[in-house]
């Protein structure tokens, strides 16, 4: 039963989406630390344990133990919200590649909020849609001192001579679980990023907690088209075009590496989504 509260008139609130592999939360403690945060941040009363505790009996019903799921907590001062679905990322998406544009709306860089997985979720809502109706899978945010910052569910990340360059987290974005991972096992180099920039950089690569591909890897090694566990990577898109890659750089791959997260055993996959930047956009 839901109680209305500031969180429903005011969005002050949080909530986490988590990625539940044959029954197995992906990374839940990670979670559960970014939401306690936000939760601490909101000044949230909240009693942690009923949060625990629903989240296992969600994790108990079995349609949840089957297959690729999403597993969501929605908090509030008088509300425990969990609920599942399936993951609607597939295959033929990674196949085809991520097209991506830039947000009309502005990331707030000076905002608290910005730094939080909170109900005020508005801006990264409406800049979806409307990618969508426009056939872009990822709106990409500019702060207001027009730097990238962040894509409207995914941290974004960009591959130059084989380094991985990332906008630091003051540019405005959620700390996304996936970015904490790569910068704690991988060498990130962080730089402020303007879109008239983005064509020095050889490749593009977007995380979140839902996105996968047919394995279970992590970053390792660079290539030019030769196959990776099988694969054949593939140029995928144009930032800011909405077109396919006619780039002549050959399409760089990330190689991933089987992880092992607690109980959970080859996870499939906990990486990056991959957009190729073509020379012509400029």
């Amino acid at each position: 039963m839901f109680t209305a509260d500031e969180g429903y008139y005011f969005g002050l609130g949080a909530f986490e989406t988590i990625a539940v592999e044959e029954g197995k939360p992906v990374f839940l403690e990670e979670h559960y630390q970014r939401l306690l945060q936000a939760l601490q941040f909101f000044e949230l009363q909240v009693d942690f344990e009923k949060i625990q505790q629903k989240v296992q009996e969600a994790l108990g019903e079995e349609p949840v133990k089957i297959g690729r799921k999403v597993l969501k907590i929605t908090v509030s001062q008088k509300n425990i919200v969990v609920s599942t679905r399936e993951n609607t990322y597939r295959e033929e998406d990674y196949r085809q590649g991520f097209t991506a544009a830039y947000a009309k709306i502005r990331r707030n860089e000076t905002s608290p909020l910005t730094y939080h997985k909170t109900l005020n979720y508005g801006d990264c809502i409406l800049e979806k849609r409307r990618a969508k109706a426009q056939g872009i899978q990822e709106p990409v945010f500019l702060n207001t001192r027009g730097e990238i910052a962040e894509g409207a569910v995914s941290n974004v990340f960009f591959v130059k001579d084989g380094q991985i360059m990332a906008p630091p987290l003051s540019c405005g974005m959620l700390p996304g679980i996936l970015r904490q991972y790569l910068y704690q096992n991988y060498e990130i180099h962080e730089r402020i990023i303007l879109p008239g920039q983005v064509p020095e950089f050889q490749e593009m690569f977007v995380t979140n907690s839902l996105l996968e591909t047919d394995g279970g890897f992590c970053i390792s090694k660079y290539g030019d088209g030769a196959e990776v566990e099988g694969r054949v990577p593939q140029p995928l898109c144009s930032l800011g075009t909405g077109k396919p890659c006619i780039s002549h750089i050959p399409p760089a791959y990330i190689e991933l590496e089987i992880l092992s997260l607690q109980e959970v055993r080859h996870v499939r996959n906990f990486n990056a989504q991959r957009t190729v930047q073509s020379p012509a956009h400029r």
